[in-house]
């Protein structure tokens, strides 16, 4: 049950019945429920005090600026810091840092999550987002809900809701197929939060006037929630998903069903982990178990490669591949 609820290990992988049902989810992983209620929150939070600095009538920050598009790109560096920085910050590195439904429920798909987490993770996330616009509209005296600013409501923009629904598919994809390769890519896996954030700010500076710029179903309920913006709610919904389900079929793909390593946006870190671990194996690995002549690692390794290669009985996919070689390396 330890293994199952703390999976500390870089190469750890799921054991038969490691499955937690709805109390245990509840007792042993609240934290995690907690800290990404409590991101997705300050997110919104920051998401209508930026929006409010930037374009209410009020605001000298609006005057100051007349341009929209500056407007827009002063809003994405912010957002995009704001994101970068909670992905980073402790919480971030427990969680997971999604703040996102969409991601979340993609990362189940992969098989990195179990039920309950995937449910209790997506109820942290509509709860906080609306949690995170109440208190910024209480915080700044109902500023938000001004006219110009609308609690930074998401709506499609002047070309319509088809265009606001593939706008939010595209970017949406964009974003959880640089997530999957970037994190489990060995020398870009650091730099995650980074690309993320900056996805987040180029797609607010020139993708918002088509869609308000999304990709994130509880984003967008936050604000619906509290002003009663229903009418496009669903393309925030659909769009988002979809887009992030279509990334992870293409990774699985792209790796010959090889899943991530991990659901964490950031992993290089100390905090547990109560997300499903895939081993991960460098191409020397592959090259071994296919016949090629590879250098033993520096490191060292418990069983001469020569031996390894005549155990794997000509393997047809990446996959078996993989599970070939761990069964015979042993752990790394």
């Amino acid at each position: 049950m330890k293994d199952a609820v703390n999976n500390t290990g870089p190469f750890s992988t799921p054991r038969a019945g490691d499955t937690l049902g709805l109390a245990a989810s509840l007792r042993l992983h609240w934290p995690e429920y907690l800290m990404e209620a409590g991101e997705i929150s300050l997110f919104m939070f920051c998401t209508c005090s930026f929006t409010t600095l930037l374009q209410h009538p009020a605001s000298p920050v609006r005057h100051f600026f007349v341009s929209s598009v500056v407007r827009r790109a002063l809003m994405g560096l912010a957002i995009g810091a704001t994101v970068t920085a909670l992905i980073m910050s402790p919480w971030g590195k427990q969680s997971g840092g999604h703040i996102n439904p969409s991601m979340t429920f993609a990362f189940y798909r992969l098989g990195k999550l179990r039920p309950w987490d995937a449910l209790f993770y997506g109820i942290a996330q509509f709860s906080g987002a609306t949690i995170g616009v109440a208190l910024a509209t209480f915080l700044l005296r109902g500023a938000p809900g001004d006219g110009t600013v609308r609690y930074a409501v998401t709506t499609p923009g002047m070309y319509g809701a088809a265009v606001a629904f593939a706008a939010e598919l595209a970017i949406s994809f964009i974003l959880m197929i640089t997530v999957l390769l970037v994190t489990n890519h060995e020398r870009l896996a650091q730099y995650a939060p980074y690309f993320v954030g900056s996805l987040y700010a180029v797609n607010i500076t020139f993708e918002t006037p088509l869609s308000g710029m999304s990709m994130n179903p509880a984003r967008t309920f936050g604000p619906a929630a509290y002003g009663g913006y229903w009418h496009t709610l669903w393309i925030y919904f659909i769009a988002p998903t979809a887009g992030m389900l279509a990334a992870a079929e293409i990774f699985l793909r792209i790796r010959r069903g090889v899943a991530p390593c991990c659901a964490k946006l950031h992993h290089a870190n100390d905090e547990r982990c109560i997300f499903h671990h895939t081993p991960q194996f460098p191409k020397r690995f592959t090259q071994a178990a296919r016949g090629k002549s590879v250098q033993p690692s520096p490191r060292g390794w418990s069983r001469n490669l020569k031996e390894a290669q005549e155990a794997l009985p000509s393997p047809t996919s990446e996959r078996e591949l993989t599970l070939r070689i761990c069964k015979n390396f042993g752990d790394l």
